[in-house]
């Protein structure tokens, strides 16, 4: 139950971050320059808690380095991107399909039997309770093939990043296992700036709203809730881990309403029982097998 609470606990975190990098977006930096300056903060701040080295085995690194690509620089950066094309709504419900992907490519690539008829009736029913949540009663979308599409690839990369923790073979810290993949995050961003040098002035972080969203996304949402990802994923599994990210537009929607005085109707409420409802008939089966 404790690494279930961790798994809930992040993915309520993470519901906030989508404000954040608006805010941060407004402000004049780019999807790459946000991911850089939160991954190096990140990293930094990981050393300074597990300021460690392993002996290097290729397998290890080979799964370092994908989940770094998979797990850092594809996914913020068609998440991020996507924004500037595409409404947060849009994006949010693409993302709540997260956990359904995660099952797919655990059952594929793990071999991992987890798509069961309950699985399946949960998810539909939390897929219909996040729905309800985003719309909020307004029960309009506009389609964006651009932003669409870079938010279905951000979901394939987040699942892929997940199945790939699985396949460490060493038993490190996870501590050192997120500064590796941070690592390689940031060797696979540098060429991005290549293209679009990093034109973000050092001054602009002296400004405390563009300040302090970046230390809550480097030391909160990156170091703090990455840590606990992997933790709740080495204990629970990756599907079970993942399912939780059904909560997630319940947290952002009570988050707009406390910052940016968004109602909170009826819908909202409906919405939040069954995605709390489908979220436990996915576990159902799991549940009895443990006991």
């Amino acid at each position: 139950m404790k690494y279930h609470l961790i798994a809930a606990l992040t993915t309520a975190i993470w519901g906030t971050t989508l404000v954040s990098s608006k805010i941060l977006l407004q402000a004049g930096m780019t999807p790459a320059e946000i991911l850089f300056s939160r991954l190096v903060l990140a990293y930094v701040f990981l050393w300074l808690l597990y300021p460690h080295l392993h002996k290097p085995q290729l397998h290890d690194e080979l799964v370092f380095a994908v989940s770094g690509i998979f797990g850092g620089t594809i996914y913020f950066l068609t998440e991020n991107t996507a924004l500037q094309y595409t409404s947060a709504t849009n994006l949010s419900l693409i993302c709540a399909t997260v956990p359904v992907a995660t099952a797919i490519a655990s059952q594929l690539i793990l071999h991992e039997k987890h798509i069961t008829r309950c699985f399946i009736t949960g998810s539909v029913i939390s897929l219909t309770g996040v729905i309800l949540v985003i719309l909020n009663g307004a029960f309009v979308l506009k389609l964006s093939p651009v932003g669409d599409l870079l938010g279905v690839l951000s979901v394939i990369s987040w699942s892929l990043y997940c199945v790939s923790l699985k396949k460490l073979k060493s038993d490190f810290n996870s501590l050192y296992v997120i500064r590796r993949v941070f690592f390689y995050s940031i060797l696979t961003l540098a060429p991005v700036f290549l293209f679009r040098p990093y034109s973000f002035p050092l001054s602009g972080f002296k400004n405390v709203e563009v300040f302090s969203n970046i230390v809550f996304l480097g030391l909160i949402a990156s170091s703090f809730c990455y840590y606990m990802w992997t933790i709740a994923i080495k204990k629970i599994g990756v599907v079970s881990t993942n399912s939780y990210i059904y909560i997630m537009p319940i947290v952002t929607v009570v988050t707009a309403n406390v910052f940016l005085s968004e109602k909170i109707t009826v819908y909202v409420v409906i919405g939040a029982v069954l995605i709390i409802g489908g979220l436990v008939l996915t576990r159902l089966k799991s549940f009895k097998m443990k006991e």
